[in-house]
């Protein structure tokens, strides 16, 4: 007996979501990230007092504010983040990398391995978890 495997159109659609979701990162601008996300979002990242970007978030405009306070309270350094690795199955994505850059208000530096688990319904992220370094994001933050 064998099982069914994840449906091919789904793996292609949620690779091409993940993809989407690079290049608008890449490009930066936070309102065009958040147009990837569903209304509601299964949503986690570790939070950490000392990154206040790291809240809870529910919505799309949530992610949008997250996006933006990223943006305001971190510089990444270009070449040295990268991501190493995205993978599709069924609605599931995983991208893997690595973080690194500087901490706006503490001027420190930051380097962390990242994974991003993505759940991708209709076109739509309506699941994003973020694994990372949360200890040296911290450290980088602490004035």
């Amino acid at each position: 007996m064998t099982c069914p495997g994840p449906d091919a159109s789904a793996t292609e659609r949620t690779r091409a979501v993940v993809r989407e979701f690079l290049i608008r990162m890449a490009a930066g601008d936070p309102d065009d990230i958040a147009l990837l996300f569903a209304e509601k979002i299964d949503w986690h990242i570790a939070p950490n007092p000392a990154a206040p970007w790291t809240r809870p978030r529910t919505t799309r405009a949530d992610a949008a504010d997250h996006f933006r306070e990223l943006a305001a309270g971190m510089v990444p350094d270009p070449d040295r983040v990268r991501t190493d690795t995205v993978i599709a199955d069924g609605v599931h994505g995983v991208i893997t990398g690595h973080l690194a850059g500087r901490v706006r208000a503490s001027g420190k530096p930051y380097s962390s391995p990242f994974a991003v688990h993505f759940v991708v319904e209709d076109g739509l992220i309506t699941g994003f978890h973020v694994y990372e370094d949360s200890l040296a994001i911290a450290a980088a933050c602490t004035p």
